[in-house]
Formats: structure tokens, sequence, C-alpha cells
């Protein structure tokens, strides 16, 4: 069914139950139902029609969650877009996708204007939120679209229709649209929630940001199984979101290695001291066996799930807790009703401990990326049935006697770092475009922390350029994230025999991230 009608039904069923808690705002199922269909109302009166794509460019917050579910009721196809996000890359996602509308927040709002004005194409429809003061010319205030009367519009749409974009970097540097219909999410979420044996007395607590896959579903899941989600903005503050998990009785927590690494070095935790928390899953990246073992110290009650996932398809693998001490550096086998095999350069299957590439198949596979069938023509390749296409991740992985998966390796250039994807053509591009700067490579630098940190190696052109001159430049123009950790200037880039840069090369010279 469409996603959208598991909030309705959750609204009718049990209206006055917790849905969402973000900061002081508490939202029943009725409530986020009701505003939810007055957004959507709203966005059919500003010209929102069936299969309109709806920019949510907004932080973790409330107001966020009921657009995604407004957006949905109008018969669109929603896309969150990160809190951070840069004019020029806001721009190339307008041009790629034109919206009919985005809906952000106010001190955000001249970052979608400027890229409105870079991108070439008709001025969407934008509203925002405003906590204080006049919202920016050519704004219309978020506010007012919940003021508008009437039901959302029958739109007549069904399951096999597009939901959501999700954009996600690549190889090239440009972020492309992963297409997910409403079966694509129905799917996903039915899958895991079944796998986490979720029920609806959960509460969840996920700090992940709703721009970002992991976080994004964690709402889908909630909704679908008329659970409670409490939404924090950040990790930032530790302390406070152990205290936020104590006072709901959280009994979900979503997490990437950054957390855990973050958890693993604070000294004032002792084991059993968040007693209500009943399970912690992992997906991003591989959760190292050392962080493994210390989460089960903390948390003896909770059961531990290690997963592997693409944006292309959601979650892809779990490794069932009661393996844990057995291989805890696998990420598991398939999530049900789902198929993965490790191939060679032919497609064909490899033996058991012969390294090969992930191909998924499930019906969480993704339709495609917008409007760039070249890349969904890499990734997405025919099936064993005339009708189906199955998923070619380009992820490195083995498959031991039983069956169980192992990552190994990327195959290509991309960098994982707190969780987020950073294509290194993106950063290049930034710092290229520095007078200072005549050359510039990046790559990953494992950290014990991030996972993974980007780093840079820099021919300077401009001899008294300075490392906090190169991160200036580059916080400037990309999302935190994005920013090279590490900085090392050079003469030279280390080069291939015919003369290319090398990545690989850059890498192992490279100093490791303190």
């Amino acid at each position: 069914m469409r996603y959208e009608r598991f909030l309705a039904d959750n609204a009718r069923l049990h209206g006055g139950k917790t849905a969402l808690v973000v900061g002081e705002t508490r939202l029943t199922y009725a409530e986020l139902n009701d505003l939810s269909d007055r957004l959507a109302a709203g966005l059919a009166s500003a010209g929102v029609r069936r299969g309109d794509r709806v920019l949510v460019f907004m932080d973790n917050c409330w107001e966020a969650a009921v657009s995604i579910f407004a957006v949905l009721k109008a018969g669109g196809v929603f896309a969150v877009i990160n809190a951070s996000t840069k004019a020029d890359k806001f721009a190339y996602i307008l041009a790629n996708c034109t919206p009919s509308a985005i809906l952000t927040q106010a001190r955000i709002a001249p970052v979608a204007l400027d890229a409105c004005a870079a991108a070439g194409v008709d001025k969407p429809f934008i509203a925002a939120t405003a906590a204080r003061g006049a919202l920016p010319d050519g704004v219309a205030s978020f506010a007012g679209l919940l003021e508008t009367q009437g039901p959302p519009p029958a739109h007549g749409g069904i399951d096999v229709d597009l939901a959501m974009l999700i954009y996600t970097s690549g190889s090239t540097g440009r972020p492309k649209g992963v297409m997910m219909t409403h079966r694509n999410m129905d799917a996903a979420s039915e899958s895991i929630t079944g796998l986490l044996e979720n029920r609806p007395d959960d509460v969840i607590l996920s700090v992940l940001p709703l721009a970002f896959n992991y976080g994004l579903y964690q709402l889908l899941m909630a909704i679908r199984i008329g659970a409670t989600l409490v939404l924090e903005k950040s990790f930032a503050f530790p302390q406070a979101v152990f205290e936020r998990m104590r006072e709901e009785k959280a009994t979900g927590f979503p997490l990437v290695p950054t957390i855990s690494a973050i958890i693993l070095q604070m000294r004032d935790v002792a084991p059993g001291f968040l007693p209500s928390l009943r399970y912690i899953t992992n997906t991003a990246a591989t959760l190292p066996p050392t962080h493994i073992a210390r989460l089960r110290e903390l948390f003896p009650q909770a059961r531990i799930f290690s997963m592997y996932g693409v944006t292309e398809s959601k979650r892809c693998t779990f490794l069932p807790p009661e393996e844990l001490d057995r291989r805890p550096d696998s990420v598991g086998i398939a999530i049900p009703n789902t198929e993965v095999f490790v191939v060679d350069n032919e497609g064909r299957p490899v033996p058991p401990g012969v390294v090969g590439e992930l191909v998924v198949r499930g019906p969480h596979v993704m339709q495609g990326y917008w409007n760039n069938d070249e890349a969904t023509a890499q990734m997405l390749r025919p099936g064993p049935n005339p009708w189906e296409k199955r998923l070619h991740t380009g992820d490195l992985f083995r498959a031991d006697e039983d069956g169980f998966l192992y990552f190994i390796a990327r195959k290509d250039d991309i960098i994982k770092t707190r969780g987020e994807k950073v294509a290194p053509k993106e950063v290049e591009a930034v710092l290229l475009t520095h007078p200072g700067i005549a050359d510039a490579v990046v790559f990953g630098v494992p950290d014990p922390v991030l996972g993974h940190a980007v780093g840079a190696m820099i021919v300077r052109s401009d001899p008294a350029l300075t490392e906090k001159d190169v991160a200036r430049h580059c916080a400037a123009r990309l999302e935190d994230f994005m920013v090279p950790k590490v900085i090392d200037f050079r003469s030279e880039l280390p080069k291939t025999d015919t003369g290319k840069v090398s990545r690989r090369l850059a890498a192992e010279t490279m100093e490791p991230a303190e």
C-alpha cells in the first residue's frame, strides 16, 4: 500500500499515542496525521500535483517529519536534503529533479534562494518555518500552509508510484537521486522491523539526520509499527542524549561506528546505565569487533545488530546477535525476503573465501537514478527473471563456508566518514577553486573515531597557504563532514607509471589521522 496509510491507520487506531518527540514538542499520532493532512492540502493549493518532487531542506525537526508525510499525501515525491548543503550542490539537485516546491527553515532559506538563482530552472514554491522575524522575500510561511482547511487531495496514486528520492554521492562527485517507490519502502521497512522484532511499545531514539537514509528509515519504521520516535539533532552532547534516553525509556538506539567510538571514549558511563534499551543497530560502515565487545559490556541487556546496507536498496544484510561471538567481523546474512551473493567480474557466483562484488535481489532494490540512465545501467543489471533487475553494489565481499558475509572494500573511491558518503572528486573540485592551490587529490585516511577521515594532498601555488586556509575555504563551500581533516602539502602528487595521479599511492604515503 502507499506508505502514508501507515500514519493514517495508526492515527485511527491509536490516535492518543505519542508518535514523535523533538525537543519540547510531542506529537501524538492524531496530531501528526492532522498536521500532515493540512500541509498536504496547503501544498496542493500551492500547485503540487501527483508525481511532483518536493525538497525537504531541514534539519531534524518535527516540521521535517510532517513534511515527509504531507508530500506523500499530496501524491508527491519527497527528497530530504541535508541542512548543511551549500548553494552550488543544491542548485545541481534543483536542476536534476526540478521540484515544484521546497520546504525549509528561515535560517537556511537564503541557500535555497541562491540555488534557485543559479540552477537555471523556474523557481519552485518555497515555504519556510520561522521561529522569529520576517521571512525572506519570495518565501511563504510554513505555518500559513498548516492553516489550510480541507482534506488532502484525492490524487489517485498507487504503491508502484515513486515515493522518494535519496540523493547520494557517487564516484563522479555529482549526487545521484535514488528512486524508491512506496512498495520499495514498504518491503524494506517490513523486513527490517521484522528482524528487529519491533513492536508498538518501542521507543526509538535517533541522532541520525533524516537526510541520511539510515536516519530517515527510523521515522518510516516507527510510523509503520505505531512506535514512538525521539528525534535528536546530533550526538554532539552524548550525556544529554543519554539523559533523554533515560527520560523516555528508549528501547532502540541506531548508531554508526562514529557514535560507538565516542561512547567507548566516555569514562563516566557504567554497564547497564540504560536499562530500558532492548536493541542497538549499526550500519553505514562495519562496526569493529572491539566496539561490539565494549557495547556489549555497557548494554548487557541489549541485542546488537551489526548490519550492512547501501542507499540503493536500504539494508542488505544483518548479523544475528547470537553469532556475534563466532563472527564479530561479519556483516551477516541477507535480511528477510532478500537474496545476496558474491560474483566475479563476469557476474558469476564465486566460491566461499573468494573476494568479489556483492549483488542484491529483493523488492527493496531501487528503480534507478533519477534522470541518469548511464549510472542506472551500471548498478542495475538483468536478473534471473526477465522482469527484474539486480543491484550490483560496487562493494567487495567474501563469504565463509556457512554463507556469512565479510566486507572487504569499496570498488570505487567513495569515502565513508561519520556515516556519510563523500565523493573525492567533489572535494577536489572545491579545493582547486582556491587560487593558492595548484593541484590536489582527496582520499580516505583510517581514523579510529570517524571510520575514515577525509584526507587531502595538495600542491601549493602560494607558499604561504596554510592548513587553516584550506579548511576555511572548504568549510564555506562544503558540508561539514566533507571538509578535509588531514592535509599534507607536497611538491608534487604521487602518480602511476602512466602518469595518472593515484589516490591509492597518496593514501599509502599519508600519515594516519590523529
